[in-house]
């Protein structure tokens, strides 16, 4: 039952200490600061533990027909296009610094956030690897050896390489096999590979080289995988670790919404 107003009623139950504490039950998203777009989340809290989670189903409204912007290369390479491996690593580098922008900004860091939109921004405007590189070092450098970041995100959302197989995950998630912090980390150095095949003209290969999220295979984005993983990442994490989780994992719904036939809305 709702409050005047909209606002949820609290209800009770036992907390993991076996404590006897309101339960809350929220929705995070569609529309928070630095959130994946479409996103939402409903949560029962206790205090600001989540005891459940479950990821709503998108409606028409959320999932716009905008197209997948971060996978755009692997969705025209699918389709019959021929595209090189240096665009690919372009808009995958960008993705994985836009994914970063929000993180950072989560974890508190906004002068790195707005560094790592910074270079996104460059290299989507076709930015020559050379002028990019000193920039992104120094900027790797700050984030990847941070220990204060490392210190707020380490235990946080943990998921092995095997937990990630059997779940469907690929892409970084998977081969970071670790938690926040290791996945951050894998953006990190991801980027960097990248940012070295700027100029590489050669076709991209799909069945290698991972879209921004993981394997692009028509009828199942990556991101598919990602989404139906947060439930279980979720439960027991405290409302501000559940927050880094989401970012660390960054689902993009705009790929639900490609089809092999093109792009189209899903019910």
């Amino acid at each position: 039952m709702d409050m005047p107003g909209g606002l949820p009623m609290a209800g009770q139950g036992q907390d993991r200490d076996g404590l006897t504490l309101d339960q809350l039950h929220i929705s995070l998203g569609p529309l928070l600061a630095d959130w994946p777009s479409g996103l939402i989340v409903r949560v029962t809290l206790q205090g600001d533990v989540v005891q459940q989670a479950e990821v709503a189903k998108p409606g028409r409204s959320a999932l716009a027909v905008s197209g997948a912007f971060w996978a755009e290369p692997w969705v025209r390479e699918a389709a019959g296009e021929r595209v090189s491996g240096g665009a690919a690593a372009r808009r995958r580098a960008a993705a994985h610094l836009d994914s970063l922008a929000r993180l950072l900004s989560v974890a508190g860091w906004p002068a790195e956030a707005t560094v790592a939109g910074r270079l996104r921004d460059d290299l989507l405007e076709g930015a020559p690897g050379a002028a990019v590189w000193p920039r992104l070092e120094r900027f790797a450098s700050r984030v990847g050896r941070s220990r204060t970041l490392a210190w707020l995100t380490r235990g946080i959302g943990g998921l092995s390489t095997q937990e990630a197989s059997d779940a469907g995950v690929s892409g970084p998630a998977a081969r970071a096999g670790g938690d926040v912090t290791d996945r951050y980390r894998q953006w990190l150095a991801d980027i960097r590979r990248d940012v070295q095949r700027l100029e590489e003209a050669s076709p991209l290969r799909p069945e290698v080289d991972d879209s921004p999220r993981g394997h692009w295979r028509d009828g199942a984005p990556p991101s598919d995988a990602l989404v139906r993983l947060l439930p279980g990442l979720l439960k027991g994490a405290e409302l501000a670790a559940a927050r880094l989780i989401v970012a660390s994992l960054d689902p993009d719904l705009d790929e639900l919404t490609v089809t092999p036939g093109g792009v189209m809305a899903r019910d």
